[in-house]
């Protein structure tokens, strides 16, 4: 009975103790990913040199910094935890397999002492011998000889325990060393955070006495992002009703043919040129079939479509109207994200789709929109410009080199949009990091 709780143990902790390392390893690898922007934002800051114009700009890249390392720190002390968890159930796994041990142990040691009292190889033969027939003699033999490789057998199982049990507590003592070093680790991100946080402090506090001059800055970048979105909605309407126009024009043909096919006695087959066009929503984008199966593919992929930009970056705007986290008089406003990352980076495909629109906006220099269905992505701020209207395109190809501002220390931003239909959309949960 006693065996049979020692497996059912096994069965209820092992499934847990797996639970633990799994948790571990994804707390591991979502802090390195965070330490990989932290690592970023720190190499672009260290390029950003302090101007009035790229002001507002280093102190986006510290509030990501500071961000990350806040994340940092929590699953850091999620990980302790999960150890802490992992800890407990190995000693309790450890103290079930010495109880298991001593057992075998005891009954090992009773199995000695019985073959002591009975070692006399002529006591054996006497037992056999005063058997009351032959069948019985045979069982006789045959139970000594099952015993005497019972106690063998015994023997090794004590062998293999005293070994998993070592083994257990190698495992034990560096899940503990791995705990210690998570604590130290957890300690030195807190001191980065508290001097992160200082040299932010010293950045909101020249940013506060420059409000008038930000606010300026704010309100012309305001005025630009305005006329690139009333840019994208009137393309965006431009397109839509042009494949409404596809979709009256194909659906008139269909009915002029089948006229002519009642006339004439036969029927027409459907002209190539005129595929059906269907709107997902009224006023919408007319879709062909195979734009409606690239439209589905492309939202299936959410949280799983590649950068629009083909080098490392830090995310220094964020989606949406929001208030400043510092500075307490200045709100923000975005249509999609801005991504800071390195000159020479060229902006690149998140999915397939065909080039749609190619055209230039003030401030956001070149800009690209590419159709996947009824969704589309917009790329802003190129220098270059890689493709031209009408191009299918495939993930990843690269659609232009992104501007860096030599005036700015070479600051080189991807304004990156997501739009479906005629509505804007957060990008951010849709890229994968």
């Amino acid at each position: 009975m006693k065996g049979v709780w020692f497996v059912l143990f096994l069965f209820l902790t092992l499934p847990v103790f797996s639970q633990h390392s799994a948790r571990v390893k994804e707390l591991e690898k979502q802090r390195k990913e965070a330490l990989v922007e932290i690592e970023e934002a720190d190499r672009l800051l260290k390029e950003t040199t302090r101007t009035a114009k790229n002001s507002l700009n280093r102190l986006n890249l510290l509030s990501s910094q500071l961000l990350n390392r806040k994340k940092v720190l929590s699953l850091l002390t999620q990980e302790v935890v999960a150890i802490s968890n992992q800890v407990e159930s190995m000693k309790r796994e450890i103290q079930v397999l010495e109880k298991e041990l001593n057992n075998k142990k005891g009954s090992y040691s009773k199995s000695l002492e019985k073959l002591y009292k009975h070692r006399n190889s002529q006591d054996k033969l006497l037992f056999i011998l005063s058997a009351d027939n032959f069948s019985q003699s045979i069982r006789r033999m045959r139970y000594l000889r099952e015993y005497g490789n019972w106690q063998k057998k015994q023997a090794y199982e004590i062998i293999d325990k005293q070994k998993e049990i070592e083994s257990k507590r190698n495992d034990l003592e560096k899940t503990r060393e791995e705990k210690q070093a998570l604590v130290l680790l957890r300690e030195q991100e807190r001191d980065k955070l508290q001097q992160e946080e200082k040299t932010q402090k010293v950045e909101v506090q020249q940013l506060n006495r420059k409000q008038k001059e930000l606010q300026a800055a704010l309100r012309k970048k305001k005025q630009q992002a305005a006329l690139l979105n009333r840019q994208i909605e009137k393309l965006i309407a431009e397109e839509v009703a042009r494949a409404e126009e596809e979709a009256k024009k194909a659906e008139l043909e269909r009915k002029a043919r089948e006229q002519d096919a009642v006339k004439g006695g036969k029927t027409t087959p459907p002209a190539k040129s005129t595929e059906k066009r269907v709107a997902e929503i009224k006023g919408g984008y007319a879709m062909t079939q195979e734009e409606k199966k690239l439209s589905d593919n492309f939202a299936e992929n959410k949280g799983r479509l590649p950068a629009p930009l083909n080098k490392r970056y830090t995310i220094v705007a964020y989606f949406g109207e929001q208030q400043h986290q510092e500075l307490k008089n200045i709100r923000t406003n975005n249509n999609g994200i801005d991504l800071r990352t390195s000159p020479g980076a060229d902006a690149q495909v998140v999915f397939n789709g065909v080039v749609t629109r190619v055209f230039v906006v003030p401030g956001y220099n070149n800009s690209v929109i590419v159709r996947h269905g009824n969704y589309l992505t917009v790329y802003s701020n190129l220098s270059q410009v890689y493709v031209k209207q009408g191009d299918k395109v495939n993930t990843r190809q690269l659609l232009g080199r992104i501007y860096s501002d030599p005036e700015d220390g070479n600051t080189t931003i991807l304004h990156f949009q997501l739009w479906k239909e005629r509505t804007k959309l957060n990008p951010a949960p849709w890229i994968s990091r």
